[in-house]
């Protein structure tokens, strides 16, 4: 508990200074406690197809913090890569809970396998990738997180379109649908074509890990305006 003396026998005007500095200590205490509530501060990467999570600010949300450096969080706890499945399998969960995943977009996207990965032995079938929007709100506005959803799971009887993107050792990944390459910029207009005729959408992404999860989340974006369901291909699959 915070206490402050005031002796108000000196000055008058004591008073509404010292009243003045309390507000801006309390100020400063809860600024620092919806700070501590947001969890790891990452830089997520920006999408333009994502959706609103409103359950991800739940105080039982399942999120897992990857920053720019490879450090892995379980809620604002570090933990190691190896031992984030141990640690998601003791805690008790509710089958309809997703997974969160709040990854910086420099992270190798290695690092967000690993935490895929994890998710998968503990049966989820499904995770979101938390993203920033392009659109900026007003000052002081509750922006309520959004986030594009993927499968970590196939679905029965599907043939899926596969999406491969491959680290050039440039700026620009190599992108292939299907074996075939083409630039990044027209992907979203191929699978257009693609799906033109057909009632399924469903789309096979497998990405190098060595590439920033800033050029993975783009290429699902734009899965994702496509009307694609996104199935995430990850070691062991």
């Amino acid at each position: 508990m915070l206490t402050i003396k005031i002796n108000t026998s000196k000055s008058k005007h004591l008073v509404p200074t010292i009243a003045a500095v309390l507000a801006i200590v309390l100020s400063a205490t809860w600024s620092n406690a919806q700070q501590l509530r947001q969890g790891i501060s990452v830089r997520m990467p920006v999408t333009s197809s994502a959706t609103t999570m409103s359950e991800a600010d739940n105080e039982d949300a399942w999120i897992i913090g990857v920053t720019h450096d490879g450090g892995v969080y379980f809620g604002v706890d570090p933990v190691t890569p190896d031992g984030l499945a141990i640690k998601m399998k003791a805690r008790p969960r509710n089958r309809q809970q997703n997974l969160y995943i709040k990854a910086d977009t420099r992270a190798p996207y290695a690092d967000v396998e690993k935490v895929l990965q994890a998710g998968r032995t503990v049966f989820f079938e499904t995770a979101v990738l938390l993203t920033s929007q392009a659109q900026s709100s007003e000052p002081g506005t509750m922006v309520p997180p959004k986030g594009l959803g993927v499968l970590l799971v196939p679905p029965a009887a599907s043939q899926p379109t596969h999406v491969q993107l491959i680290n050039s050792g440039e700026h620009t990944p190599i992108l292939k649908i299907n074996n075939r390459q083409i630039p990044v910029a027209n992907l979203q207009n191929m699978l257009a074509q693609i799906f033109q005729n057909r009632p399924e959408k469903v789309i096979m992404v497998k990405a190098d890990g060595q590439l920033p999860f800033a050029d993975v989340v783009q290429v699902i974006d734009a899965c994702h305006s496509a009307g694609a369901k996104v199935v995430l291909t990850i070691p062991g699959m």
